[in-house]
């Protein structure tokens, strides 16, 4: 499959290394994380209790930053069937219609991230039923921060969030704020890779938001694997 990334420049170097360095702890963390579930349950016959819970965040965090990324390196699998029949100026045209359709998709999941996680950290959600128009007036029984996960404990060099967001009450398991925090991260990344990526497809360094011909560059790379020596 065909991929490329964007922006060469010392910063740009920067900011994809640390994008790839943290897909790949994330892909570390949750390997590790089962392996040693799998060696404690088949050899001791007990595991980490909170090893599935903490994977299944690992992978949604993964999920959801994994997604911009691909935007950002014209990753994403699409269909250009019709595309490659029109000229290119209607190509460029359905390109960028494209484009405008993401991005307010981007901006309706950003909006709904931030209300879903707003009262999880006891921030008021936004007014507005597609777009948001303001914030609401916050009321204490809209208060959520004390929700906590399942069965992931509270680490303790976080327990100075407690008087911050719980008043002063301990937290027994890690305060679901914490993992639920991706939501507006990425919603929010995901916005800004699809605002870049029509911002290039309308400078013309960029003709799609998809990658195209993969099947032909899956070809390509094993075609030496046929030829004779």
């Amino acid at each position: 499959m065909s991929s490329h990334t964007h922006g060469q420049s010392a910063l740009g170097r920067i900011v994809n290394e640390i994008e790839e360095t943290a897909i790949a702890v994330i892909l570390g963390l949750m390997t590790l994380i089962t392996f040693i579930n799998v060696v404690l349950r088949y050899g001791f016959n007990t595991g980490l209790i909170w090893g599935l819970e903490a994977v299944t965040i690992l992978f949604a965090w993964l999920v959801l930053f994994g997604i911009s990324y691909a935007v950002k390196v014209t990753a994403h699998l699409g269909v250009d069937a019709v595309t490659t029949l029109v000229p290119a100026t209607v190509r460029r045209a359905m390109a960028l219609i494209a484009a405008v359709v993401c991005i307010v998709y981007a901006a309706l999941l950003l909006k709904g991230a931030w209300d879903y996680w707003a009262n999880f950290v006891n921030l008021p959600q936004t007014t507005g039923r597609w777009f948001p128009t303001g914030f609401e007036e916050m009321t204490r029984t809209s208060y959520r921060s004390w929700y906590e996960v399942v069965d992931i404990p509270m680490p303790e060099w976080l327990r100075f969030i407690e008087p911050w967001i719980n008043e002063g009450e301990a937290y027994e398991k890690l305060p679901r704020f914490i993992p639920y925090a991706m939501l507006p991260f990425g919603a929010a990344l995901l916005f800004f890779r699809f605002l870049q990526a029509g911002w290039r497809i309308w400078t013309g360094a960029q003709t799609s938001l998809i990658v195209s011909h993969e099947a032909e560059d899956a070809v390509e790379d094993v075609a030496h694997m046929n030829r004779e020596d």
